[in-house]
């Protein structure tokens, strides 16, 4: 594979004790015994050196051709970063009183938009640790080319793929791509900058926001009111 190109990729990604944090295969989850009926496994559309994998992933990409599988160790350097023993915090138990938590070991807060996971509760202090649960780990992971993108119109729908975004229905003109969709501002900017600066021959993204009006009771029986 190159840089810029648009693959499919499939992957397992486990600890160095064996447990299994991500995947991409329905068949495997179940086997694991981790399925969640709130995922929607199936391959996962990339664009190679574009930054949707960690480094360590990205990087071997890189050396294998479509068909081709490996397994991987990953570094800390090149997965989640080492842990930081400064985003361990203290945060006075008042805090969670205000919010109405109870805090316990191993609850998940949410701080701002900055998820922090509660280590320990003594007294009036409970411990936060606001590393990433992957920071410090060396992972393991079997990755597979299951194919590579060359139509425009795939290229494009796999972009929104990678961010959750199904049936659309890309609209090329000359050098200008119309997609109707209605999407938060930042992820909107995340996609038009990947599409352009990937997807060759695009220079312009223009996102559609369609509104119908809902027919009124009375307006289908007497359309001349209608507006």
């Amino acid at each position: 594979m190159q840089k810029g190109d648009f693959v499919k990729v499939s992957y397992v990604g486990r600890l160095e004790s064996g447990e299994v944090f991500d995947l991409t295969d329905v068949e495997t989850a179940k086997k694991e015994g981790i399925y969640n009926s709130k995922i929607a496994y199936g391959d996962l559309p990339v664009i190679v050196g574009a930054k949707f994998l960690i480094k360590g992933l990205d990087d071997t990409l890189l050396g294998l051709n479509v068909g081709e599988k490996k397994e991987v160790e990953v570094k800390p350097d090149d997965a989640f970063g080492e842990r930081d023993a400064k985003l361990v915090r203290t945060v006075p138990r008042k805090f969670f009183r205000d919010q109405k938590v109870e805090p316990r070991q191993g609850l998940i807060v949410d701080f701002g938009g900055t998820k922090g996971r509660i280590q320990s509760v003594g007294g009036g202090r409970v411990m936060v640790d606001f590393n990433n649960p992957l920071a410090g780990h060396v992972l393991k992971y079997t990755i597979e080319v299951k194919e590579k993108i060359d139509n425009v119109d795939d290229q494009i729908k796999s972009v929104f793929e990678f961010f959750g975004i199904r049936d659309i229905e890309p609209k090329i003109e000359g050098d200008k791509l119309s997609v109707n969709a209605r999407l938060p501002g930042q992820i909107k900017e995340r996609i038009s900058s990947l599409i352009i600066e990937h997807v060759k021959g695009v220079e312009k993204v223009d996102f559609v926001e369609s509104y119908e009006k809902k027919e009124h009771e009375h307006e289908r029986e007497n359309p001349e009111h209608a507006h």
